[in-house]
């Protein structure tokens, strides 16, 4: 993936530009200092600025692009965040003080490159390679654009691209960083580790009722619950759809009467053959002397019929089957030319035909084996046509079903019961959802939970026509054969449960607080006492090397990259060993630095480590000019980019 993205870099930035952020895009240089708005101003720049309208479209798109790539799964609850938001608002900002630049500067592009860029797009190629008007028309109809806006857009683009490719290109690496780098990158060191876990400690004291007082007090935003929802829902799947369905012996004989082919095999032949080859365009002498040496092979043949494997193997010119005497293995109808496929489907078992020609040459055909034609018997099969034929009157009963729920949900929206009665369906009910998930504690049934917490179910349920007016949800696709209406019975604001609600889970969280606190008191001791060598290095473990590009413990497992980082940034004095010790989620990691030195780096790795630290200066490099350049053009973050942000006042999106 990521070769792709290399290879083909300045295609793709040309897609994102032109595609993900249209509304700044394809307006043109020209256009973004021409343009003139009344509109609630976000940023303002020199003489230009980033309005509300402009944001809550590229937000759009932005938004439309995540919806579908995650299908059912998007959830805008946990894609438009205020942080989403404000790296778009500062991609904005850095395209339009590009684009000034860039119209500043007078840095046009002409017809004739212009067409060259497009035509080397892969997207508008075609098999040839070449340019192909007909993809160039499709590619664009599929996103909605006409050729002027994406021509435009693509015209803004490259001259953009004046304005930074030069930075990137340019962007030289200093010799000094660069020979650090890759010394710090050939660094290798071997360590020792000793993990002293938490859970060796859970249970070695029990918190007092005002510790765990205390803590409840402490910490009531990390124990918070969010608005939540109490409710009752409808499920329409297979099950649902094929409750009740009874099928009879009399259908299952019709099926089996009606679908006689399925159930039947055709006769099957198995035939050997001797090939005398004949090369193409071969003259009538040539074909004579094959046809006569042919003959000579049917009469050896005829007269030792079990002996048609060997006369094959030692003297077929078919390279294919000759090693296997000739065999050509179960023959199917129209499989092989037609003079020897009739020679086949006219012998009995056993038989030999006579000499047979085809554009090969000419073949002496053996039937091998044969079986008639079979069909299986109607109880061998029955179970199958009886699940069959469930799974048709399902399918037809689901769609009917789905047609009449989604009736009765709008004709009687205050209740679900109708429709449970009509369908003969059960109302089913759980607590314990917030908006962007299912809370601990939740009472969803596990079979359920892959339903209720799919983000198209949250969104409805807390949609202001099911939480505020209390009306059934529509008809929610989960998938093809499953369905789901849900309805609001409880509405629980965002609240602090009472201590005698949660004292077990905060004792818990105590227990295992005071363990890590143990682990840590442990690690410091056993480190100071290392230090001054009144502890035994035996407590370590096997000996392992490792760099900065990882490493794995005694057990193959790769080195978490808090502990790797620790052992690589102990300080490597000359009094070896040294010691470090580091968090490790719960636990605490002891690290012994026995020898520092240098790890062999092959001669590519060195190249892809000086590419990529090429690329990184490169990407500083063009940090460092859009710094420069929201100071020379005076950019101004205005206060209701903050209300834009965060969301506030905001039902565009």
């Amino acid at each position: 993936m990521f070769d792709i993205i290399r290879n083909h870099q300045r295609w793709l930035q040309f897609i994102l530009l032109i595609l993900i952020l249209p509304s700044f895009v394809f307006v043109g240089v020209q256009g973004y200092t021409t343009f003139i708005s009344n509109d609630v101003e976000l940023v303002k720049m020199g003489q230009q600025s980033i309005t509300q309208a402009e944001f809550d479209q590229a937000r759009r798109v932005e938004l439309d692009r995540y919806m579908n790539r995650l299908g059912n799964q998007f959830d805008p609850a946990l894609i438009d965040t205020p942080q989403m938001r404000e790296a778009l608002l500062n991609r904005m900002i850095d395209q339009r003080l590009v684009a000034m630049l860039a119209a500043d500067a007078k840095l046009n592009v002409s017809d004739e490159a212009l067409r060259r860029e497009i035509a080397s797009l892969p997207f508008v190629q075609g098999d040839d390679g070449r340019f192909s008007p007909e993809r160039y028309r499709d590619a664009l109809a599929q996103q909605g654009m006409t050729p002027q806006a994406f021509e435009n857009g693509m015209r803004s683009t490259l001259a953009l691209a004046r304005v930074l490719d030069p930075v990137s290109a340019s962007a030289e690496v200093p010799a000094d960083v660069a020979s650090r780098v890759e010394k710090a990158y050939r660094e290798q060191r071997n360590v020792q580790l000793h993990r002293i876990a938490a859970a060796d400690f859970v249970g070695s004291s029990e918190p007092t009722e005002a510790q765990i007082k205390a803590w409840y007090d402490a910490n009531q935003d990390a124990l918070r619950q969010p608005e939540q929802v109490a409710i009752e829902y409808l499920v329409l799947d297979e099950p649902a759809a094929t409750q009740g369905v009874k099928v009879t012996d009399q259908d299952i004989a019709d099926y089996y009467a009606q679908n006689k082919s399925q159930f039947t095999r055709p006769e099957r032949r198995r035939a050997s053959h001797i090939l005398v080859a004949l090369p193409s365009g071969a003259d009538e002498a040539t074909k004579a002397k094959a046809r006569a040496e042919a003959d000579t092979l049917l009469q050896e043949a005829r007269a030792n019929p079990e002996g048609f494997a060997d006369l094959a193997r030692n003297r077929s010119q078919d390279p294919g089957s000759a090693g296997q005497g000739g065999d050509l293995g179960w023959i199917a109808r129209n499989t092989l030319f037609n003079s020897v496929e009739d020679a086949v489907y006219g012998l009995q078992p056993g038989e030999i035909s006579g000499v047979v020609e085809s554009p090969f040459g000419f073949h002496i055909v053996r039937l091998t084996q044969y079986e008639p034609e079979q069909v299986k018997p109607l109880e061998e099969i029955r179970a199958e046509i009886e699940q069959d034929i469930r799974q048709q009157v399902a399918a037809q009963r689901f769609a009917d079903m789905a047609t009449t729920l989604t009736r009765l949900i709008y004709e009687q929206r205050d209740s679900l019961q109708p429709a449970a009665d009509a369908l003969q369906l059960q109302i089913r009910k759980a607590d314990g959802l917030a908006r962007t998930e299912l809370l601990e504690g939740n009472t969803v049934p596990a079979a359920d939970r892959p339903l209720l917490d799919n983000p198209r179910v949250r969104q409805a349920l807390f949609s202001q026509e099911v939480l505020r007016e209390g009306s059934n949800s529509g008809l929610i696709e989960i998938s093809p054969d499953t369905m789901v209406v849900v309805r609001v019975n409880e509405l629980k604001p965002e609240h602090v449960p009472a201590l005698d609600e949660v004292q077990d889970r905060v004792r818990a969280t105590l227990v295992q607080e005071q363990a890590v606190q143990a682990a840590q008191a442990q690690a410091q001791k056993l480190l100071a006492e290392l230090k001054d060598g009144k502890a035994q290095a035996e407590v370590f473990g096997e000996a392992i090397d490792i760099t900065r590009q990882g490493g794995r413990d005694a057990s193959g497992n790769a080195l978490p990259g808090a502990v790797l980082q620790a052992a690589m940034l102990a300080p490597a004095t000359d009094a070896l060993p040294v010691y470090a010790s580091v968090q490790d989620g719960d636990d605490q990691v002891l690290v012994r630095v026995n020898a520092v030195g240098e790890a062999l780096m092959s001669d590519n790795d060195v190249a892809l480590l000086k590419n990529e630290l090429r690329d990184a200066w490169s990407q500083a490099q063009d940090q460092a000019l859009l710094q420069a350049l929201r100071k020379q053009y005076q950019v101004e973050v205005l206060p209701a980019a903050s209300d834009a942000i965060e969301g506030q006042d905001d039902d565009t999106v």
